[in-house]
C-alpha cells in the first residue's frame, strides 16, 4: 500500500491526466473516489493544514455546488467548512494528491514531481 493518497473523480479530465501520469511515472498510490469515499473530517482537517492558500486552495468555486451554496464560505469556522464539504463533496477541487506532508490540488506536473520525488529525465543526447 502507498503512502500517496490520490482522491479523485473518474470522468475528472484532470484527474485522469494526474492518474496517466502517475501510472506512467510507476508511481504507487492508493486511490479513492472523492464522491463515494468522501475524506473524513481527520482527513479534511490534514489536507487543510497543508494548503498555503487555505480553504480557497482546495475550494472548487467554478462549480455548479459553489455557486448554488447560500453561505459565505468565509464566515464559516474550520469545522463548519468540513462538515459542509463532508455533506457536499463536489466543494472539493480534483484531483487531490496528499502523502501526509505536501498536498496537490489539480493537475500539476511539477507539483507531482515534487510530492512524488521523480526526476525529470535528461533529454536524450545523439551519440555519433
Amino acid at each position: 500500500m502507498s503512502d500517496l493518497k490520490f482522491y479523485t473523480y473518474p470522468s475528472c479530465t484532470s484527474c485522469r491526466r494526474t492518474k496517466a501520469w502517475l501510472k506512467d511515472q510507476e508511481v504507487p498510490f492508493s486511490e479513492r473516489h472523492i464522491f463515494r469515499e468522501t475524506p473524513t473530517y481527520e482527513e479534511l482537517l490534514q489536507i487543510l493544514s497543508l494548503t498555503t492558500e487555505g480553504i480557497d486552495e482546495i475550494l472548487a468555486t467554478r462549480g455548479k455546488t459553489y455557486k448554488s451554496l447560500n453561505v459565505d464560505v468565509e464566515d464559516l469556522s474550520v469545522s463548519e467548512f468540513i462538515s459542509l464539504v463532508m455533506n457536499e463533496p463536489k466543494l472539493l477541487r480534483r484531483p487531490i494528491l496528499t502523502d501526509g506532508k505536501k498536498l496537490v490540488v489539480g493537475y500539476n506536473e511539477d507539483g507531482l514531481k515534487s510530492i512524488t520525488k521523480v526526476k525529470q529525465m535528461a533529454p536524450l543526447t545523439k551519440i555519433s
